[in-house]
């Protein structure tokens, strides 16, 4: 059973037994089940169940209803069975992800903020994807107040255009960078392990491109590829990304004229598709294929002065 499905049941099992001990919080709770975990994306499978698996669900509160009977409804919460279809909540190890929280707390720990709405453009563009994907995956089952939603629905709008450009610009100065031009050169360097390095971070700023190209949320990193065969734009790039185990397999054997053929295939494949999205979105009209020629449009496309004079990469790693 998938973890969703499962905090559901129990939720719909045990909901009114909740309110019936603490009957003050009927209609002033928002309950689901979002934040970190494989199972909050729909994502775990029967690996994901050797830890912080089990029937269980969140529930959220605003800061003056957690003051007021927030510790009570843990108390009822607490108390509810452990075994549930099967599955046991005995073997949580993180377990504030579940149970009673104030709102205040789930989204600060995702965005910085409190009311979970970034201050400034720079605020926006610091927040690490996959802590935005946390904090809008999931399902909401009840949401009486509706203040808990209100805050999800804003985060799902996306970035700010300008950041989202910035973002973009930054990706495509890292695909071009690290794929199309460094790695090639290290495999006639004959360097794997640079070349490794190189082809991983290539892979990883595609994979966040093409979530920024879809509106989408990059997730944590070793859901990155699985994600991206559920966006419109990015399932493009899946066929493509599919080759790399053969690169990698002609990097370990040494057959670096090979490898450097491969790894051109897979980068300018990928590149040509961004750069044609790239035009479709109107972000650039450059019709050069490599992308780092394709960074001044895109960053002359940002309103925000102080986010447009911020280097192009300043959210990359080194």
């Amino acid at each position: 059973m998938k973890g969703l499905t499962l905090a559901r049941k129990y939720y719909e099992t045990y909901i009114e037994q909740l309110l019936t001990a603490v009957p003050e919080a009927r209609g002033r709770i928002a309950a689901g089940l979002a934040g970190e975990g494989s199972q909050c994306f729909g994502y775990d499978d029967h690996i994901s169940q050797d830890h912080d698996f089990g029937p269980g669900f969140c529930i959220w509160l605003s800061d003056a209803d957690f003051a007021a009977f927030g510790g009570k409804l843990q108390q009822a919460y607490d108390a509810l069975p452990d075994e549930f279809e099967g599955f046991s909540r005995k073997g949580f190890i993180a377990r504030d992800r579940l149970g009673v929280m104030p709102i205040s707390r789930f989204y600060q720990q995702f965005t910085s903020f409190p009311d979970g709405r970034p201050q400034t453009m720079v605020d926006w563009l610091f927040i690490p994807e996959a802590q935005l994907a946390a904090a809008t995956n999931g399902e909401i089952f009840e949401d009486g107040p509706g203040f808990f939603s209100g805050i999800r629905e804003g985060l799902l709008r996306f970035y700010p255009e300008d950041v989202r450009r910035k973002k973009i610009a930054a990706r495509a100065a890292v695909m071009s960078q690290a794929g199309q031009y460094n790695l090639l050169r290290c495999i006639k360097r004959e360097d794997t392990v640079a070349a490794t390095l190189a082809l991983a971070r290539f892979t990883e700023a595609a994979i966040s491109m093409a979530h920024l190209l879809d509106g989408r949320y990059t997730p944590f990193y070793k859901w990155g590829f699985r994600s991206l065969k559920s966006l419109p734009f990015g399932r493009g790039f899946v066929c493509h990304l599919d080759r790399i185990p053969e690169l990698e397999k002609s990097l370990y054997e040494r057959d670096f004229v090979k490898a450097h053929n491969q790894a051109f295939a897979i980068t300018e494949s990928i590149c040509k598709l961004a750069v044609k999205e790239l035009h479709r979105q109107g972000l650039s009209i450059i019709e050069s294929d490599f992308l780092q020629d394709h960074l001044p449009e895109i960053m002359d496309g940002i309103a925000d002065e102080r986010l447009r004079s911020l280097p192009p990469m300043l959210d990359c790693q080194n």
